[in-house]
């Protein structure tokens, strides 16, 4: 597994990638690089067969800020990355380049990871936010510290939430309607009694438990890990996940044309930090 700018990949068990998003000073918020280098980082763990299992964490005090809304350089996707999905028209104006944006990033990409054929695991920590609910959510199994919050804000910047819309089936509906609708966060103690955390530990005690487990899943036969994996994720599908998800990223992008007719930009600048109001690159 080679060096990456935004991630270090570790190996604490011959059976075990811990990739660990690596941007502190940005609170590992999400940008193209951490994307790019994370689709990289899990393609190369999958294609190593001594890997059986792989845990995604981050460094410093949070686990993710979510997505990087701030103005970079290497911020055009399927330009300066090579694309991975299948939608294509990164060049064209108005809404059909925007879609294809959000399509290859945040839509096809995030369920590209949810689908990856070995069990992965969220080390969370401190805040988890939209975006960083999109990392964990893609995981199978997420273990939350004790200090760990989670948030999707992205109501209050006047979008129906994050692109991967899966709140209803982490959360339940009438919980999903609520923390949407106020934009308040949960704990990991509530994000466990909902079920969308396996389980909660003592921060101290966080990498520890989470390796123990990973290490547990890795003594069983490979082949039947990912069948396993493969089952389940095909009954959530056959239950309609996807359309689902299809049918509120549609609406997301309904939003984002609303909100550039309203107030000439994507987002409601109302919800946005003043720090990043004139940053917006989503």
């Amino acid at each position: 597994m080679g060096g990456f700018e935004t991630l270090v990949v570790e190996r604490p068990d011959p059976a075990i990638a811990r990739i660990v998003m690596n941007r502190p000073e940005a609170r590992n918020a999400q940008n193209l690089q951490m994307t790019y280098d994370l689709n990289a980082a899990f393609d190369d763990a999958v294609q190593d067969d001594a890997v059986k299992v792989i845990i995604l964490a981050g460094s410093g005090p949070h686990f993710s800020a979510g997505h990087d809304l701030r103005a970079t350089t290497k911020n055009e996707a399927g330009i300066d990355f090579p694309p991975v999905g299948h939608w294509g028209g990164f060049r064209e104006p108005g809404a059909h380049g925007r879609m294809a944006r959000e399509q290859e990033i945040y839509l096809q990409i995030t369920r590209r990871w949810r689908n990856l054929a070995k069990p992965t695991i969220a080390e969370v920590h401190g805040k988890c936010i939209a975006g960083g609910l999109m990392l964990a959510w893609a995981c199978d199994l997420i273990v939350a510290a004790d200090n760990a919050e989670f948030c999707d804000p992205v109501v209050t910047m006047g979008v129906c939430g994050v692109e991967w819309f899966v709140h209803p089936w982490e959360l339940g509906p009438r919980k999903a309607k609520e923390l949407l609708f106020t934009a308040d966060s949960w704990s990991a103690q509530d994000a466990h009694r909902l079920g969308m955390v396996n389980h909660v530990v003592a921060a101290a005690e966080l990498s520890a438990f989470t390796l123990n487990l990973a290490q547990r899943i890795a003594a069983k036969p490979s082949f039947a890990l990912k069948m396993t994996k493969e089952a389940v994720n095909r009954s959530v599908d056959i239950q309609g996940q996807p359309a689902a998800i299809d049918q509120a990223f549609a609406l997301h992008q309904l939003c984002h044309a609303h909100n550039l007719q309203e107030f000439g930009m994507i987002v409601d600048p109302s919800g946005l930090h003043p720090s990043v109001r004139k940053q917006v690159k989503v």
